[in-house]
């Protein structure tokens, strides 16, 4: 699978980088079908300290996209947020897939 990084307003960082691909193999581990994926990376001002700290996945699998967004005070929460959206998204599409 094949991952792309972006960044807004944000320095990129490897360390965001190698955390979320690995909570993304995790998800290609379990679900096969994903061809690709894109992470986008950006912070907003809030008035809130608990978000602020955006983290998009979108991901590229049979049928339409996948997309998960998630805000919150860190980018380590931000992505395990989005990524637990996501693995809702997909057991639903994989229920779907197999029923068909």
């Amino acid at each position: 699978m094949n991952i792309n990084f972006e960044y807004d307003d944000v320095k990129a960082s490897n360390r965001l980088e190698i955390m979320a691909a690995q909570k993304l193999e995790k998800l290609v581990d379990k679900f096969d079908f994903i061809v690709r994926s894109d992470v986008f990376f950006k912070t907003e001002n809030t008035s809130s300290p608990d978000t602020g700290m955006v983290c998009n996945i979108r991901l590229s699998a049979p049928g339409p996209r996948l997309f998960a967004q998630s805000s919150t005070g860190s980018f380590e929460a931000s992505i395990a947020s989005s990524v637990d959206d996501l693995q809702r998204q997909l057991e639903k599409r994989k229920a779907k897939m197999q029923s068909h």
